[in-house]
């Protein structure tokens, strides 16, 4: 009863890693009818018939999903960025240098532009100062009361229900059809494995994402992890194959991303052997959530989308291809 209940409060309700329709016979109810959808499906079906040739057994289903894009939305800025200027500003009165102090100053004023405009230097900083000197166990719960709590500034909604209606019910679909489905993102590991069974059905081990260092300490109460302000990895673009081949030890045989961060691990997965299925969201969709790509400061979708093209892998027009976006849009419906 209690795991039940968690899933309500992270999410929205739904069983997560399913159709939101589970009694329909269509497996992506939340997917539009054509080309897009059926190439998905004519893939499924073709790894999946023992008779056929090009049937892939069960254990070597891999799907990769990048995150931030594809999974859910990524604007005004990553999702984690907003949880990290969330912390900073909590953090603030410890440390009153922070108001005349860059990258910090432009979070306390809400000044977004000079914060992107600081890079990954400002962005490390930022980090190191909110993700670090807690233990693994704090710092999940510390996340954890953020995802339940905190609203997007443009949809007054939970941040777990901007995730993609279509995409859950692509993972539901592929688990149901014996895949294994790992979450692939430049984000933090355990900003998103204290939430990822819940909303996507995605089990912690199954999420591969940047890390930080930590250090195992022995204190009077027992053994913790610390977080070190230090970082281990930056898990995108040519670090997403390498930490696919690390901690999976397959090439997939399907992958989901959206912007040119994610274009190594598309052109791993596609060059194995045997059907692949490779698959571009391109948000395009300015009404219902945001239309971005080769201009784009976030989600940068430029060499990944002309190399879609050519080679022929799946791109998702967002606007034409998606029936909904969000799942309280799916609600709507219910009559």
């Amino acid at each position: 009863m209690g795991e039940k209940k968690k899933d309500k409060d992270l999410s929205t309700g739904r069983r997560p890693g399913t159709p939101a329709n589970a009694r329909s016979p269509d497996p992506l109810p939340s997917w539009n009818e054509g080309t897009t959808k059926a190439r998905i499906m004519e893939f499924v079906n073709e790894v999946t018939y023992e008779d056929g040739p090009w049937f892939v057994p069960p254990h070597e289903r891999i799907a990769v999903f990048d995150n931030d894009g594809t999974l859910w939305s990524e604007r005004p800025a990553y999702f984690q960025a907003l949880f990290t200027m969330d912390r900073i500003r909590d953090l603030a009165p410890q440390h009153p240098d922070w108001q005349v102090t860059q990258p910090f100053k432009a979070v306390l004023e809400h000044d977004l532009d000079t914060l992107i405009a600081s890079g990954m230097k400002g962005l490390v900083e930022l980090l190191m100062a909110s993700h670090a000197g807690m233990t693994t166990t704090e710092f999940e719960n510390i996340v954890r009361h953020w995802i339940m709590a905190a609203r997007h500034p443009r949809f007054d909604r939970l941040y777990t229900e901007l995730v993609f209606q279509p995409m859950l019910d692509l993972l539901g679909y592929l688990h149901t059809n014996g895949f294994q489905n790992f979450i692939v993102s430049a984000g933090g590991i355990e900003f998103l494995r204290a939430w990822s069974r819940e909303v996507y059905g995605v089990a912690p081990e199954n999420v591969i994402g940047s890390s930080i260092k930590t250090r195992f300490e022995l204190r009077d109460d027992g053994p913790v992890l610390v977080r070190l302000p230090e970082i281990d990895f930056i898990n995108d673009h040519n670090g997403k194959p390498v930490c696919i081949n690390k901690f999976i030890g397959r090439r997939p045989i399907a992958a989901f991303g959206n912007s040119d961060g994610d274009l190594q691990m598309l052109q791993w997965t596609a060059a194995g052997k045997g059907r692949r299925l490779m698959l571009l969201i391109h948000h395009t969709d300015a009404q219902r959530e945001w239309a971005y790509d080769r201009q784009a400061t976030i989600g940068h979708l430029d060499k990944a989308l002309d190399e879609a093209k050519r080679r022929g892998w799946v791109v998702v027009d967002m606007e034409k291809h998606w029936r909904e976006i969000y799942p309280f849009e799916m609600k709507k419906e219910v009559v």
